[in-house]
């Protein structure tokens, strides 16, 4: 009988933390979404296209381009412009790499699919980098789009 108790104690307990949130988390997530209004969604704020990169190229505003995809793919297909980060996704969060980012000039994350780099700047703007946009489209949409539209922009 003691040992029912105990087990229905330990289960209960279990259960319970089962269906626990982590509150502070759930608070940053709530205070960075509640800003997403319908109006804010359609200016997409968190995210650039390939005009507005090569815009910025052209106006030689500053930025970062912070490349996640593996070294692997990094090494087929690879971003040779200036201020390329490349830190893999599964390492983006280390605090040595953290530190690594810039909070005063915007940083373009961006991956193959652009799947994996809305996970990021997800987290990056929950962290405090609400600096962070996500590249749409990935790599895939950058070298479709670059093609003849950038002669001229980096030379």
């Amino acid at each position: 009988m003691k040992q029912l108790v105990i087990f229905l104690i330990v289960f209960l307990f279990l259960l319970g933390n089962a269906y626990a949130y982590d509150k502070e988390t759930a608070k940053k997530f709530d205070a960075m979404f509640s800003q997403m209004t319908p109006e804010m969604i359609a200016k997409r704020p968190c995210e650039i296209d390939s005009k507005a990169l090569f815009d910025l190229i052209k106006k030689k505003e500053e930025f970062v381009i912070l490349d996640i995809r593996t070294p692997q793919e990094v090494e087929i297909v690879g971003i040779t412009l200036k201020n390329t980060l490349r830190i893999p996704m599964n390492e983006v969060f280390k605090e040595e790499n953290l530190k690594r980012l810039p909070k005063d000039k915007k940083i373009i994350v961006i991956c193959h699919t652009g799947t994996r780099s809305v996970a990021v700047t997800t987290a990056l703007w929950a962290t405090g980098f609400t600096n962070a946009l996500t590249f749409k489209g990935g790599i895939i949409e950058l070298s479709g789009a670059a093609g003849r539209s950038v002669v001229g922009l980096l030379w």
